[in-house]
């Protein structure tokens, strides 16, 4: 009976682990350059965004999901933040000031 609670316990960690480490590869890490309140905006000078497909870094402008990310920084603040690509571009889903 122990050799089966190990291995359960093995397989829970190692899943727990993988969702740890995937969750920190979609976060990418970059600089405010650019916030346009009207339009919904922000611009953000990036390292490489490999869940977006992008191996270099870059400066890019993104829409927010929500337009209240953008009280929460200021230009020249360092972030993480993650994005998904729609139709309608690239949005950031999720943003804070890096720590």
């Amino acid at each position: 009976m122990k050799p089966i609670i190990r291995i359960t316990a093995a397989l829970v960690l190692t899943l727990g682990l993988t969702v740890s480490a995937l969750a920190q590869a979609a976060s990418i890490s970059g600089e405010v350059k650019k916030i346009d309140e009207g339009a919904g905006k922000i611009t953000l000078k990036h390292g490489p965004a490999k869940s977006l497909g992008m191996d270099e870094p870059m400066t890019m402008v993104y829409r927010v999901k929500d337009p209240a990310m953008l009280k929460q920084v200021k230009v020249g603040d360092k972030v993480t933040f993650e994005a998904e690509e729609a139709a309608s571009g690239y949005t950031v889903t999720k943003l804070q000031k890096a720590k």
